[in-house]
């Protein structure tokens, strides 16, 4: 049996591939196990400074494999409250709250949950040819998986009930426009961005991107001068770290800062 989540550790980022293409990597309870244990590893292993996450095949993530819970077969339906308190709340809570930069690069359709998952990124990247479809109605759900909260914060509540009311896809580059997402790319160079970023944040200051993740999250629910608070407060943990003195050193001297070696 394949393997339904393939890991690529590189030197200084991981590459997480859901692998169940046939399936248009529509999550079933052993690929969440899989997922969890995989970020988890992610978070301990201090060699692996960004983490990139991508579908294998010609999709993101169709969301919730139907199949693996038929109520036409079992006769009964799930109680999806309780699928969505065991699996998927903890996964968004987990991918928001790693202290190190998560890249979502959408090579294909990101459909319900998968659409969703893909939105807990820091940064999202999309393939030209991806669309993001919220497609709960179509079952008569709501949307799920942090869904409501991604929607309305970034896109306000017309758009946001429309989307999810209609299930009409959002294509890649409308939703890059409309700022739910980073930006969109050509589809052959989608991977090469990805690894680019991550390159990129597996030598920089990985205690700055971790509070950098930290106040900005913290903005959504703040009054101004709480969050000058946050940032005092997160400023002055940057101020006191072997990275800040390295970036100035470096800034001073002239030459390319030394953050993985300090």
């Amino acid at each position: 049996m394949a393997e339904v989540l393939l890991i690529d550790r590189r030197d200084g980022y991981h590459v997480l591939t859901l692998n169940r293409p046939e399936r248009l990597n529509a999550f079933t309870e052993g690929l969440h196990l899989a997922l969890r244990e995989a970020l988890d590893e992610c978070g301990r292993d201090d060699n692996c400074r960004a983490i990139v996450i991508t579908g294998a095949g010609r999709g993101f993530c169709a969301g919730q494999d139907l199949a693996d819970r038929d109520p036409t077969i079992t006769g009964e339906n799930p109680d999806l409250g309780r699928t969505l308190e065991t699996f998927y709340n903890p996964l968004i809570l987990r991918l928001r709250g790693l202290p190190k930069p998560v890249i979502v690069a959408v090579n294909g359709v990101a459909a319900g949950a998968g659409a969703n998952i893909a939105l807990a990124g820091d940064i999202v990247i999309a393939a030209k040819s991806a669309s993001f479809i919220q497609a709960f109605a179509k079952i008569a759900l709501i949307p799920d998986a942090g869904g409501t909260w991604w929607l309305t914060r970034h896109l306000g509540e017309a758009r946001a009930k429309a989307l999810a009311m209609t299930a009409e896809p959002l294509s890649a580059e409308k939703a890059a426009e409309w700022g739910l997402i980073w930006k969109a790319v050509d589809d052959d160079r989608l991977m090469a961005e990805a690894t680019k970023l991550a390159e990129h944040f597996a030598n920089g200051p990985t205690n700055a991107y971790a509070l950098t993740k930290k106040a900005i999250h913290a903005a959504s629910a703040n009054a101004l001068e709480a969050q000058l608070n946050v940032e005092r407060e997160l400023q002055r943990e940057a101020g006191l770290s072997g990275d800040y003195k390295e970036g100035v050193a470096a800034f001073l001297q002239k030459r390319p800062a030394n953050f993985r070696k300090r």
